[in-house]
């Protein structure tokens, strides 16, 4: 399961977000829009994804990966092709809308919750090897998409992809199992009504800290090439730093691996928030010289990278499996659309302050602000929450069973 899922995610997050980065210079010259317009579709696409995702989730719960993976590949797969014939904006739009539609069904999402309810307990290592392989998606498909640019017109690159991303990831999303053969681990009762966990307190306190977290992470390192830029640097140098951020993701998603061994999984989004609002900082205050720059590149992208780590495991951390793929879709949503309204925003705010890393400043307070929020979303109570151990499930289970009898 985990090497059929690090295979879809790496050509899923390839050919369906990765792929406009590199293309959108090619589509701006062929149509004439601006590149801003062409953004703009993509993160409504995103927004999409944030809103379908709930009932995603819930499809999920209801008829397994099998069926709404490989669903989702195809809808995909139609949205692509759809993209590659858009001969005006609106049809652009609209293709970037079902592929948003497409992106909840088989992006990180439902590849998490597949994760978690299959392996229970032991989900940390293959979510670290899940996130590791998708980390490689840039990689892989931005040089990709600009040699098939070299040869061909965007159009028929994104044909190619189209096939690419049928062919590789339909066959394998047929290949997991349904709901019927995930073993999902036992959650207790009080943990299965889904309509009082997203209302609680704790639900609701960690993702808008989560969420906090993620937009100002990305507003910042999305605008990376135009704050080295303003320090005094060459394209080049901010290229690089830009890509920096990519390797630092790695890192940072080994290293909070090795941190569950010592921190509690309710300290765990602090401790990353925290780490999220010191990076941004250092881009605030150090003006380099470029090695500096360099290792403060990785230092972000390994605080982005763990953050991806502490979204995935929130939700089964501390409300075990029941309805995992609803709770996951409304955790996710805001995130989500945070993630598509970063960049824009990370650029607005620097534009009306005349300066990117005041902005970056910015940001790391607001980054803060979210730490403080994911921490006090686990002191709602004088007792710690925790998962309960599969025994004491099983004994709870077994109690509620003579009581009904």
């Amino acid at each position: 399961m985990v090497l059929i899922l690090c295979i879809t995610e790496v050509v899923s997050w390839g050919s369906l977000y990765y792929s406009l980065p590199a293309a959108v210079g090619a589509i701006s010259a062929d149509t004439g829009w601006t590149i801003v317009t062409i953004t703009a579709c993509f993160s409504a696409g995103l927004v999409v994804s944030a809103v379908v995702g709930v009932a995603v989730g819930r499809i999920l719960d209801r008829w397994g990966p099998r069926i709404v993976m490989t669903a989702g590949s195809v809808l995909a797969t139609a949205g692509l092709l759809a993209l590659a014939n858009a001969t005006t904006v609106t049809g652009f739009l609209a293709a970037w809308l079902v592929i948003g539609i497409a992106q909840a069904a088989v992006l990180y999402q439902p590849a998490f919750t597949v994760i978690a309810r299959h392996y229970g307990a032991d989900r940390d290592k293959p979510m670290l090897i899940l996130t590791l392989a998708g980390g490689l998606a840039s990689t892989i498909f931005v040089p990709i998409t600009l040699g098939l640019l070299t040869a061909l017109d965007w159009r028929t690159t994104y044909l190619v992809l189209a096939g690419v991303l049928a062919v590789v990831t339909i066959p394998l999303h047929l290949l997991l199992p349904t709901t019927r053969d995930t073993k999902a681990q036992p959650v207790a009762p009080e943990r299965g009504r889904q309509g009082p966990v997203v209302k609680s307190r704790q639900f609701v306190f960690l993702a808008a800290g989560i969420t906090v977290m993620t937009f100002s992470a990305y507003a910042v390192t999305l605008n990376l090439l135009p704050l080295v830029v303003e320090r005094g640097y060459s394209a080049a140098v901010a290229a690089t730093a830009f890509a920096l951020v990519g390797v630092g993701q790695v890192i940072g998603r080994i290293g909070l691996t090795v941190l569950t061994r010592t921190v509690r999984p309710q300290h765990r989004p602090f401790v990353v928030g925290v780490f999220v609002a010191v990076t941004l900082a250092l881009f605030a205050v150090i003006p380099g010289p470029v090695w500096m720059i360099a290792v403060v590149s990785l230092l972000a992208g390994a605080a982005r990278g763990a953050l991806t780590l502490v979204q995935a495991t929130a939700v089964p951390t501390r409300w075990g499996n029941a309805r995992l793929g609803e709770l996951n879709g409304v955790f996710s949503a805001p995130i989500t659309a945070a993630t598509a309204l970063a960049p824009v925003a990370g650029a607005a705010l620097a534009t009306g302050l005349t300066s990117y890393p005041v902005a970056a400043a910015v940001f790391a307070g607001v980054a803060v602000a979210g730490a403080v929020c994911a921490f006090f979303a686990d002191r709602q109570s004088s007792r710690p929450t925790r998962n309960p151990s599969q025994g004491e499930l099983a004994d709870e289970g077994q109690r509620l069973a003579a009581t009904d009898t």
